[in-house]
């Protein structure tokens, strides 16, 4: 990457941080992944007792290796690819809901701070909103983006294409690369704005300067 794109992605950055604390969240910049990383660990912090960290299906977490670090930390990670049946799924959601912090990245961010996300079946957006005692959302500026409206179409277009290629979906986005408005077997029924945080600085959004996830 050039340098005058990292000097853009760090003055759009900075931008965006001023509204997400106008929104009671916090902002953090970070020029690439292993910065990242560092500032994950750093929030998540050093306890006496490790805490219990849980994560969203995310394309950006898996491709920062993160998860790996936090528990090589110490703290108590939630593996959710470990749940296999219905009755797991069960006792791990009431394990996350009960996590001392949520990891996740967002569909999109838009330039005022609001965070855009689609979901299937809910589980990711619902622990954003309430449970886990802090947020932790991860974001390469390739999310940006400047209305709620762009948002949306850029999940429905741009990101949830190739998920549903990933996860084998039979869907007129997986099949043609644009939204067809689908219902059957779509992964997008549920569309979360997050204007603000009702706790203040329990939502913690980590810009980061290089291109991640889809």
């Amino acid at each position: 990457m050039n340098e005058h794109k990292k000097t853009f992605y760090k003055n759009q950055a900075e931008s965006i941080i001023k509204k997400l604390q106008l929104r009671k969240m916090e902002g953090y910049y970070c020029p690439d992944t292993e910065s990242a990383k560092a500032k994950i660990l750093e929030l998540i912090g050093q306890t006496v007792l490790p805490k219990t960290v849980s994560y969203g299906g995310s394309m950006t977490i898996d491709e920062m290796g993160i998860k790996e670090d936090i528990a090589a930390a110490g703290h108590k990670l939630i593996v959710r690819e470990n749940a296999s049946t219905d009755e797991e799924r069960k006792q791990m959601n009431a394990e996350i809901i009960n996590s001392d912090v949520f990891l996740m990245s967002t569909n999109a961010i838009t330039l005022d701070g609001e965070l855009i996300n689609i979901d299937g079946r809910g589980n990711r957006v619902s622990f954003l909103i309430y449970g886990p005692e802090e947020v932790i959302v991860v974001a390469g500026m390739n999310k940006v983006v400047s209305s709620r409206e762009e948002g949306i179409d850029r999940v429905r277009n741009f990101a949830s294409p190739p998920n549903t290629v990933r996860l084998n979906r039979d869907t007129p986005c997986a099949n043609t690369g644009r939204c067809g408005n689908c219902i059957q077997d779509s992964i997008c029924c549920q569309i979360v704005v997050t204007r603000a945080s009702m706790i203040p600085g329990r939502i913690k959004v980590i810009l980061v300067g290089e291109e991640l996830g889809y």
